[in-house]
C-alpha cells in the first residue's frame, strides 16, 4: 500500500505550495553534510589564502629590512667617507689660513723695511743735494774768480796775482787767517808759498828736467788724480807723503786722506770758549801743543777732517807742510777741470814750484807770520 501510494504521488503531484511538516531523518542530515563540507573547504581556502599573505608579508617585509640595512650601511659608509673629507679639507682651511697670515706678516714687514730704507735714503739723499748745492755755489763763486786770473794770464803778460813769485819783495804780503774750507780755492798762492819760495828774478836760472817734463807731459795729456801714474807716483813718493809724514802717524793718514778728497778745513783758533770736542784734548791738542807733532807748541790754528766735528790743534809748521800740499791739490784740479790756460811749460815750472814749497816746508821752513 505504501508502494502504490507514493507511486501516486509522483504520477499526480499536489496541487498548491507543499510543505513537509516533519521532515525525515534521511532528509534532514544530507543537507548538513553537505553545507558542512562546502563550509570546511571555503574555511581551508581563506586559512591557505590567509597563510599564504603571511608569508608573503614576512618574506617582503624581510626583504624590505634586508634592502634598507644595504642602503643604511651604504649611507654611513657614504657618510664616513664625508667626514674624511670634512676633515681634510679643514686641515687644509687652517693650512691656508696659516700660510696666508704668515705671507701677510712677511709682506707687512718687508713694506715697513722698504719705507725705513726709502726713508733713510730721502733723507741721505737730501743730505747729499744740500752738500752738492753748497758746493756747486762755491765753485761757481771760485770759477768766477778763476776766470778773471786765468784768462789775463798770458806768457807775455803773466797776471801778478796768479803768479807772486813775480811780484817784488815788498809786495809779497802775507795773509792772515789763511782757511781751506773744503772746496775753497788755494789757486792764489797763499802767503806761506810767497814767503818759502826764493823769488824769481833775473839771477835764477831753470832747466828742464826731460823725465820730469815727459812724465808732466804724458799726465796733461789726461789730467787724473790717480796716484798710480807715473806724475803723481813721483810726486806722492818725493814729496806729498814726506810732507805729510807727522809724528802721529794715524792722524797724519787721516790728513792725508782729507787732503786728497778736498775735506780738509784749516781755521784760526777763536778767542771764544773751545767747543765740546769728542775726543780727548791730549789726542787733539791744544792751543799749546801740536795734535800731529805732539810737542808743546802755540797753536794759532785748529784742522777738521771731513764732518767729523773734531778740531786738532796744529803748530805754524805743521800748518805750512799742510798748505804746500793742499796749494799743489788744488792746481792740479783746475788743469784737471780746464781752468788754467797756459803753456805746458809754464804750468810745468808751477807745478816745479809748488813741490819746492812742499820740500822746504818738510825741512821746516815757514814764514814767521804764521
Amino acid at each position: 500500500s505504501q508502494a502504490s501510494f507514493e507511486e501516486d504521488s509522483q504520477k499526480q503531484p499536489a496541487v498548491g505550495h507543499w510543505k513537509p511538516l516533519m521532515p525525515s531523518k534521511g532528509c534532514k542530515e544530507e543537507p548538513e553534510t553537505g553545507c558542512q563540507d562546502a563550509g570546511g573547504v571555503a574555511e581551508s581556502t581563506e586559512q591557505l589564502n590567509v597563510s599564504r599573505l603571511r608569508s608573503s608579508s614576512v618574506e617582503i617585509r624581510e626583504k624590505g629590512s634586508e634592502f634598507l640595512r644595504e642602503e643604511l650601511h651604504k649611507a654611513q659608509k657614504e657618510l664616513k667617507l664625508k667626514d674624511k673629507e670634512c676633515e681634510r679639507l679643514s686641515k687644509v682651511r687652517e693650512q691656508l689660513e696659516q700660510e696666508l697670515e704668515e705671507l701677510t706678516a712677511s709682506l707687512f714687514e718687508e713694506a715697513h723695511k722698504m719705507v725705513r730704507e726709502a726713508n733713510t735714503k730721502q733723507a741721505a739723499s737730501e743730505k747729499q743735494l744740500k752738500e752738492a748745492r753748497g758746493k756747486i755755489d762755491m765753485l761757481q763763486a771760485e770759477v768766477t774768480a778763476l776766470k778773471t786770473l786765468v784768462i789775463t794770464s798770458t806768457p807775455s803778460s803773466p797776471n801778478r796775482e796768479l803768479h807772486p813769485q813775480l811780484q817784488s819783495p815788498s809786495k809779497a804780503v802775507f795773509r792772515k787767517g789763511h782757511g781751506r774750507n773744503k772746496s775753497t780755492s788755494s789757486a792764489m798762492v797763499s802767503a806761506a808759498s810767497q814767503s818759502m819760495t826764493p823769488q824769481a828774478g833775473s839771477h835764477e836760472r831753470k832747466e828742464l828736467d826731460s823725465i820730469l817734463f815727459a812724465e808732466f807731459q804724458a799726465w796733461k795729456e789726461s789730467p787724473t788724480l790717480d796716484k798710480s801714474c807715473s806724475f803723481l807716483d813721483r810726486i806722492y813718493r818725493e814729496d806729498i807723503r814726506p810732507c805729510l809724514d807727522f809724528t802721529k802717524q794715524e792722524l797724519s793718514e787721516l790728513v792725508r786722506v782729507a787732503v786728497e778728497q778736498n775735506t780738509l778745513t784749516i781755521e784760526p783758533v777763536a778767542s771764544q770758549p773751545l767747543p765740546l770736542l769728542k775726543v780727548s784734548a791730549e789726542e787733539c791738542g791744544g792751543p799749546k801743543q801740536c795734535a800731529l807733532s805732539g810737542l808743546p807748541r802755540t797753536c794759532k790754528h785748529r784742522i777738521t777732517l771731513g764732518d767729523s766735528g773734531n778740531y786738532y790743534y796744529i803748530s805754524p809748521s805743521c800748518r805750512a807742510r799742510i798748505t804746500a800740499v793742499c796749494n799743489f791739490f788744488t792746481y792740479i784740479r783746475y788743469i784737471q777741470q780746464g781752468l788754467v790756460r797756459q803753456d805746458v811749460e809754464l804750468m810745468y815750472w808751477e807745478v816745479m814750484r809748488l813741490r819746492r814749497e812742499m820740500s822746504v816746508a818738510k825741512l821746516g821752513f815757514y814764514p814767521s807770520e804764521m
